[in-house]
């Protein structure tokens, strides 16, 4: 079963979160989904479930690619 969230997973996103009238954008990989949820991976190792009724938007993450150097 494809799910909306399928196209994104291995990729670089913010999502867009609300609840309980905070919206909270996140960075992470989407690495799965099921019928009321999607797997989120935040940094490398930690994998959270995130309600899609939560879910506003998700979006590339731009900065994904970007490597900060400090002078």
């Amino acid at each position: 079963m494809s799910g909306v969230y399928t196209a994104w997973v291995g990729q670089p996103v913010v999502l867009q979160i609300a609840t309980e009238g905070i919206r909270v954008p996140l960075r992470g990989k989407v690495v799965g989904e099921s019928e009321d949820a999607v797997r989120f991976r935040l940094g490398d190792d930690l994998d959270i479930d995130i309600y899609k009724h939560m879910i506003l938007a998700v979006e590339e993450d731009s900065w994904a690619g970007l490597v900060m150097t400090r002078n």
